[in-house]
């Protein structure tokens, strides 16, 4: 089956080719370890996680390499060092492992390596000597910068904005050693109390942007497949990714497909602490939402679209799950994963497209498709949670929905078109979803199921 993913670089969907199909290559840039993960750092974790499922589904796990890394070197990290007293190490070393937590507690599978910053120093320092050799980089007052005017021709072309225009419109730290107002920071002096390494220039710490690139050069090689992260990281992170190493490569190619996911809002509005709406994973999962509600609430919005989080859709994200851990509790548990399922995510991880699929197989009753399909989305893994025991459909809806399309059959047999389309319409609108096949009809609660408009149909 051939996977077609947007890339961002070209602007459009193009057929997966992978460089070497036994070993399958993506980088996805990961967090910087001072907090909790918020709800937003969350979206590209299970983004990438559902491609890293289909990579190995189609390739063979032995044959797919997924790097995300940790910023544990970081102005942010010190100042939360400062502010608490407590060492860096310390701090990096607990949110690292509150983030795998969270994210585990979400479904994601741990990537195959995930490197710190720290653990790759001599590299970045190599790397920026190779770039200042090769006249792409300059040393000036302790600092070295990445010199855009050697790589004007390309810049810009993953974020499509010309260097003039760059300058004319961003907010770039003006600086009296920088050459050109975009040139970027590769190394910065460090002080006394700050994380330092030694180096040609003095002792100082790497700029954020070199961390990624000599992680991924040393893990997945000069150039590789996939290069992914949220859609706020296109300009400057990744621009500046791809500059520094080809530059350090002398080629044109870092990474062949670049991938962005949306941003997340919260109540059709953006995550902020004065709006009161900014949440981390960990306050949800301590209110008793489900991690695999948040899952599924995530993969209901194509990646490539801004997505809502609201306690309406994570209630019927709990309802529907509900429903469906009762359907498959005797469900076989060898049964091929739904082709429709993976035709869905082949076809640029059209995550929507195949939850609308789970809502058939489960009106068919095909409850070992469906238990095959929800494991291999990262939903329902393991054996039904405490959450999941209470009964999932009331039994007075159960009722009521049985008697109308009893009544929508009597008024088929009737010829009474007016009151059988109403229902079938009402069926559509109330969010039940009725599949009509061999003389019977079965059905299922969408997400956006609404008792109210089921029982005005009455």
């Amino acid at each position: 089956m051939t996977i077609k993913l947007h890339n961002t670089k070209t602007r459009k969907k193009q057929d997966f080719v992978p460089i070497d199909p036994d070993n399958v290559r993506m980088y996805v840039c990961g967090p910087t370890v001072y907090d909790r993960a918020h709800l937003g750092n969350a979206r590209p974790v299970v983004v990438f996680d559902v491609l890293f499922r289909l990579l190995r589904h189609v390739y063979g796990d032995d044959h797919v390499t997924y790097v995300r890394n940790f910023t544990d070197v970081d102005d942010k990290i010190n100042a939360r060092a400062a502010q608490s007293g407590r060492s860096i190490g310390e701090i990096t070393a607990e949110t690292t492992q509150w983030f795998l937590d969270d994210m585990g507690a979400l479904g994601a599978l741990e990537p195959t390596h995930m490197p710190r910053a720290t653990q790759y120093i001599p590299q970045m320092v190599a790397m920026i000597e190779d770039l200042i050799a090769k006249g792409h980089a300059y040393a000036a007052e302790g600092h070295v910068l990445f010199a855009v005017d050697s790589w004007r021709e390309h810049y810009g072309e993953l974020s499509g904005r010309s260097v003039d225009d760059m300058i004319a419109g961003a907010r770039v730290e003006v600086a009296p050693y920088k050459k050109n107002p975009m040139d970027f920071v590769l190394w910065k002096p460090s002080t006394d109390d700050l994380p330092g390494w030694d180096s040609p220039w003095g002792r100082g710490r790497p700029g954020w942007h070199i961390e990624c690139s000599a992680m991924a050069q040393e893990l997945l090689g000069e150039s590789f497949d996939i290069h992914g992260g949220g859609n706020d990281l296109m300009f400057p992170h990744h621009e500046n990714e791809i500059a520094q190493s080809c530059c350090a490569h002398g080629n044109d190619t870092f990474a062949r497909y670049w991938m962005h996911n949306e941003m997340l809002q919260v109540e059709g509005k953006k995550m902020s602490k004065s709006l009161g709406n900014f949440f981390t994973v960990r306050d949800l999962l301590e209110q008793g939402v489900p991690g695999e509600v948040i899952r599924f609430v995530f993969l209901s919005t194509h990646y490539r679209k801004p997505m809502d989080w609201t306690e309406k859709k994570a209630e019927q994200a709990r309802r529907v799950l509900r429903k469906w851990y009762w359907e498959i509790g005797i469900a076989e548990s060898n049964a091929p994963v739904d082709v429709e399922i993976v035709a869905a995510l082949s076809n640029d991880l059209n995550t929507a497209e195949a939850i609308a699929r789970l809502h058939v197989l489960s009106s068919q009753g095909d409850w070992a498709g469906l238990a095959a399909s929800l494991r291999f989305l990262g939903l329902m893994e393991i054996g039904m949670p405490d959450w999941a025991r209470e009964s999932p459909v009331d039994a007075n809806i159960t009722h009521l929905i049985e008697s109308l399309l009893a009544e929508r059959s009597e008024a088929r047999r009737n010829k009474d078109f007016l009151r059988a389309d109403q229902l079938r319409d009402g069926f559509a609108e109330a969010g039940v979803v009725v599949m009509d096949t061999s003389g019977e009809s079965t059905w299922d609660l969408a997400p956006n199921f609404d008792p109210a408009k089921l029982e005005a149909l009455k």
